[in-house]
Formats: C-alpha cells, sequence, structure tokens
C-alpha cells in the first residue's frame, strides 16, 4: 500500500442510499478513503443523471477499488455499466451481498 489510505468507490443503486450510507460510514471508520455516488434531493433530468454516470466513472479511476452495494443481489442497469467499466479499467470489485 502507498503512503495514503485505501480508497473505495462505493457503486448501487439509488434505491440503496441508505445501505450506500452505511458502507460508506463503515469504511470511514475502518481509516478508508470513501468516494461514494452524489444524492439528489429530488428527481434529476435526464442531462443531470448522463452528466453524474460519467462523473462516477471517474470516481472508479480514482479509487484502488470498488464496492458494490446490492442488498438481495440486485444490481441495476448503471451499476451493471459502472461494474463493466472498473473491469476494464482492472479495479478489483466486491459486493455487499451475493450477486
Amino acid at each position: 500500500m502507498a503512503d495514503r489510505p485505501e480508497i473505495v468507490c462505493i457503486c448501487g443503486s439509488t434505491r440503496f442510499v441508505a445501505e450506500m450510507r452505511a458502507a460508506n460510514r463503515d469504511l470511514t471508520f475502518a481509516g478508508v478513503i470513501v468516494v461514494a455516488p452524489g444524492e439528489a434531493d429530488a428527481p434529476i433530468t435526464t442531462e443531470q443523471k448522463t452528466a453524474l454516470d460519467a462523473l462516477h466513472l471517474r470516481k472508479i479511476d480514482l479509487a484502488d477499488r470498488v464496492l458494490i452495494v446490492n442488498p438481495g443481489g440486485y444490481v441495476g442497469e448503471s451499476t451493471t455499466r459502472e461494474i463493466a467499466y472498473a473491469q476494464a479499467t482492472g479495479k478489483p470489485i466486491s459486493f455487499t451481498d451475493p450477486v
């Protein structure tokens, strides 16, 4: 490991915001730098979703590994795309639940 804490990017469906917050908290208290999805308090536009999706791929670029928050094994379309991107860039991937 380098002279810094591990960096983990959290990925998952926005329906699991509470679970992603819990993972963020647990990792942070374990000494990990956490990069997480952006959150919105209201519905977002298609343009905003496209921009956030692209930004999240850059967050994966910053990470040492990716944690997929997938209660019940659920992985949606955006998360599937993020997994494929992480795999293509050689990032280790782990899941909170069996897929």
